[in-house]
């Protein structure tokens, strides 16, 4: 995605578009003070990279596993129509349609999807996904769910009646790929159907029977019989007062630090052994993909490549290719906190939870691997 501001500035990548759009508007934020919250504010942001960069892997594998052929059930038929929609756009149904399906053959291989990975399937392959680890990824994410159908019996939103970044960055996969795909988005209402309110409310679209932010309910004042307005949403409306962090969101984060963690921290160990190498020119743009690795970095990006890794997923091993773009994620992260004036705070915080004291010490371990971003291009 890409932001335009009124003064002719380009922004790219909603991480970027949040973080403008905060500065532009500090009156209503929807990142926690880091100096105030540093609580809540590092939950927002470590939630932010596990569904951007962790959720959105399994997610994107069910949108297109439930699309191949000879899959039942399948939504082929309704991804051939959204698609459809946009390439050819004003044309009769049946011409949308076909021209949906003629982009997943041309631009997807999507008949060929297991044999000669192109397109989105290579771009899971890239990031570990194949026949071996499937299982475990779609395992991650029903574990997640469950946990996030926990803390929305509890709570409207992250980190109480108000959206958070954590919010906008869980609905990008739970949003797109889970509820308004065919397959995945049944599934989401019979078996998560707080999580599926959740999107609702969030997105304020179709939000029937949810709550959303900045919405009243009304009761008579039982002495002057005037209507007397109340928010809608939990905890009065507001995240959770004195840095507070729901008890049931705290399993959530352990999913972080459980799975994503070692993968984040292996390849930062990666991409600092890489530049230091000296197989990269440092004025030279390194791989800027979260998804599929493009063509000039292909050979480096895979398996056995200087910026592959081996990482785990529910017990099952595989290899990845390094995201430059998440180390980037986490030199923002270590830029918009500081962790030594506020470590009393979050030592208490994380000690329960196995690895996160970790994440304190990640100034240091950026040490060689600092990025910068500049459009789409990292540095």
């Amino acid at each position: 995605p890409q932001l335009e501001a009124p003064d002719g500035t380009w922004v790219q990548d909603t991480s970027e578009i949040i973080d403008f759009v905060e500065a532009a508007h500090p009156e209503r934020p929807v990142v926690p003070d880091p100096a105030r919250s540093p609580r809540q504010c590092l939950a927002a942001y470590l939630i932010e990279l596990l569904a951007d960069e962790w959720v959105l892997v399994p997610a994107f594998w069910q949108r297109w596993y439930y699309s191949e052929d000879g899959r039942e059930p399948s939504h082929r038929a309704f991804n051939e129509q959204q698609w459809g929609a946009v390439v050819a756009a004003g044309m009769p149904g049946s011409m949308r349609r076909a021209a949906g399906a003629d982009l997943f053959e041309t631009m997807f291989g999507i008949s060929t999807a297991r044999s000669d990975p192109k397109g989105t399937y290579a771009g899971l392959v890239h990031l570990g996904v194949d026949e071996k680890t499937e299982h475990a990824w779609q395992a991650s994410q029903h574990r997640l769910l469950q946990r996030l159908e926990a803390h929305f019996g509890v709570h409207d939103y992250v980190l109480g009646g108000q959206p958070s970044l954590a919010d906008f960055a869980l609905l990008g996969p739970l949003y797109a790929h889970l509820y308004r795909d065919a397959v995945p988005g049944f599934a989401l209402r019979i078996w998560f159907p707080l999580v599926a309110e959740w999107v609702e409310r969030t997105n304020g679209e179709g939000a029937l029977n949810a709550r959303w932010y900045g919405q009243k309910l009304y009761s008579l004042d039982p002495d002057s019989g005037a209507l007397v307005g109340r928010p809608a949403t939990s905890d009065g409306g507001e995240w959770l007062p004195g840095d507070a962090i729901p008890d049931t969101l705290r399993p959530v984060l352990a999913i972080f630090f459980e799975e994503m963690w070692p993968v984040l921290r292996d390849a930062a160990a990666v991409l600092t052994d890489f530049i230091a190498s000296g197989q990269h020119d440092r004025d030279a743009s390194l791989p800027f993909k979260s998804f599929y690795s493009p063509a000039q970095f292909r050979e480096l990006q895979s398996k056995g490549g200087a910026l592959s890794h081996e990482f785990e997923i529910g017990g099952v091993r595989e290899n990845r290719m390094v995201s430059a773009y998440q180390v980037w994620m986490l030199c923002r992260l270590s830029d918009a906190m500081d962790f030594s004036s506020v470590r009393t705070e979050l030592d208490a915080f994380l000690a329960g939870i196995p690895g996160g004291p970790e994440i304190l010490e990640l100034p240091q371990r950026l040490e060689g691997c600092r990025l910068r971003k500049q459009f789409e291009q990292l540095y």
